[in-house]
């Protein structure tokens, strides 16, 4: 049964109503049997044959086995195998041609256990490398972007609870040069790589938790990161970030996820701050993770949110960025540490795909019918 309700909020039109009819998943769109801890997922065509493959980090607080899962072209996951020989503490996973040679390598960030890399021979092969980062950190994330200008992929790790850290490879996906970011009292739970100040420089936009401020970093060109502009209350629990032009005004704004506080969007501006805002989910939910894409084809950002404890959800964006349409992807409550779009069944249209923590890890087909801008 539908419902539909609007109520002004912060200067931002809501509209809410549990319509599941967009979003396809039944007992086939699943990845594996097993409820695993998982984490985090990469997507990527491990196996060069045209389609979209996905490796699950499974390992939140306690060893676990990274899987990965083989598309057969039609988004149905009919082959996996395990990441590695070990058991670890995985947090966070990237696929990234780290080594130039043109196949996707991955990157896997543990918690009190090294981070690796795992090199693929073009087949979907794996061979593991080395270490990248503190050998024992507390590795809640990792983010590739190439923040050197030297045409490889570096990394960056949120740790939370010590220093964040710059990994930047020397193009053989050998990491020896570190350098940190953010305040060493940080507990930095997400990272985005953006250039907010339109310089030419990759800037980071940090995701404090434990009521710390939320922060962007500006690169002076050289990996300094000294000049910081505050966004947000000074009190968030931000889990998760996005960056993106949503109102198309020429200036990145910042999409966040927070726990157990409404999920805000801070607008860029033309004086380098973020006071303008507008809230686009106004619950109370533990809001773990989140997304962008362009879900239904009419050319607008729209937001998907992971929550702990409660549905998660889908806002389709009306056009302005301050009116939206509320998705449940599903009357279920599960504890979503991830939620990521691709198209996995190459029909054109970006699916939704969560990562579950005791829980089955579900997608979802997206049905929407394209409308063109």
């Amino acid at each position: 049964m539908k419902y539909i309700f609007l109520a002004l909020l912060s200067g931002c039109i809501y509209s809410a109503h549990a319509q599941e009819s967009n979003f396809f998943n039944n007992s086939r769109t699943i990845l594996g049997i097993h409820k695993e801890r998982t984490a985090s997922m990469g997507i990527g065509d491990i196996d060069n044959d045209g389609d979209m493959d996905i490796v699950v980090a499974n390992g939140r607080h306690w060893p676990g086995q990274n899987k990965i899962f083989i598309n057969n072209g039609r988004g149905i996951f009919t082959v996996s195998k395990n990441l590695g020989t070990e058991q670890e503490t995985s947090y966070s996973t990237e696929l990234v041609d780290f080594n130039g040679d043109g196949f996707l390598d991955i990157a896997v960030g543990n918690d009190m256990a090294p981070n690796y890399i795992f090199f693929n021979d073009g087949k979907g092969n794996f061979t593991k490398g080395n270490a990248f980062g503190e050998k024992y950190g507390h590795t809640r994330n990792i983010v590739v972007a190439d923040l050197d200008n030297d045409g490889d992929m570096d990394i960056l790790i949120t740790n939370r609870g010590s220093e964040n850290e710059i990994c930047l490879n020397n193009g053989k996906g050998v990491f020896t040069e570190v350098i940190g970011f953010g305040n060493k009292k940080d507990s930095t739970i997400d990272v985005e790589v953006a250039d907010m100040n339109a310089d030419g420089h990759l800037d980071l936009i940090l995701a404090n938790r434990d009521d710390q401020p939320n922060y962007v970093y500006l690169n002076d060109g050289h990996l300094n990161f000294t000049k910081k502009i505050p966004y947000g209350t000074g009190n968030d629990v931000t889990r998760s970030v996005a960056v993106t032009d949503i109102d198309n005004d020429g200036y990145n704004d910042i999409i966040t996820a927070n726990i157990g506080e409404p999920n805000v969007i801070y607008f860029g501006s033309k004086k380098g701050t973020y006071d303008r805002k507008v809230v686009f989910d106004s619950s109370s939910d533990k809001s773990y993770s989140l997304s962008i894409a362009d879900l239904n084809g009419d050319g607008k950002t729209d937001i998907i949110i992971g929550n702990v404890g409660a549905p998660n959800t889908v806002f389709i964006n009306s056009g302005d960025a301050t009116s939206w349409e509320k998705i449940n992807l599903k009357d279920v409550e599960y504890s979503t540490y991830d939620i990521l779009t691709a198209d996995l069944n190459g029909d054109g249209k970006l699916d939704i795909i969560e990562s579950n923590s005791d829980e089955l890890n579900l997608y979802y087909f997206n049905r929407f019918t394209p409308k063109f801008p």
